[in-house]
């Protein structure tokens, strides 16, 4: 059975090490990460960074993407953001000379890898555990910051899906 022929990831059953309660988030990053390498495979480069009618770039979301988990996760286990993370957050959208489909799409698929590793690690005793976000130190909890980071990852891989299709054409 190929990958076209399985149905979405949630109807798959249960992804082996990560907890029941954290099966939600499992799912969702890794439908997202099918979907995402699924529509990239011939997507053309050359617009990547393009904005038709306004709307962010197929490079922003992949950008986004992988910014977005990694912020949400590490406050999730408790920590503050790096100085390196919040580099990464202010040039998300800026075009490097540098960053090409391939390395946008290996650092995500990378951010996922790292996320499903670190849901192995998290104990469900703990989802309800305070946590602050950001600079204000904004009150929620474990499984609120990870309930998030699941939800805004399909948010942003809609999007995605729809600027791509649309550029593709």
């Amino acid at each position: 059975m190929n990958s076209e022929q399985l149905p979405e990831v949630w109807l798959r059953g249960a992804i082996k090490n990560i907890p029941s309660l954290l099966q939600p988030v499992a799912h969702a990053v890794l439908q997202s990460r099918e979907e995402i390498n699924k529509i990239m495979q011939n997507f053309p480069e050359e617009k990547l960074w393009e904005k038709p009618a306004g709307v962010a770039s197929v490079g922003f979301h992949l950008q986004h993407l992988t910014g977005v988990i990694d912020r949400l996760f590490t406050y999730a286990k408790g920590e503050s953001l790096t100085e390196q993370q919040l580099n990464y957050l202010n040039n998300e959208g800026k075009q490097a000379e540098n960053i090409s489909l391939q390395k946008l799409l290996a650092n995500f698929n990378m951010q996922v890898d790292t996320a499903l590793k670190q849901l192995s690690e998290t104990k469900e005793e703990t989802l309800t555990d305070y946590r602050s976000v950001g600079r204000k130190k904004l009150p929620s909890t474990v499984i609120g910051l990870l309930f998030h980071a699941a939800e805004h990852t399909m948010r942003h891989t809609g999007q995605l899906l729809v600027t791509a299709k649309f550029l593709s054409v």
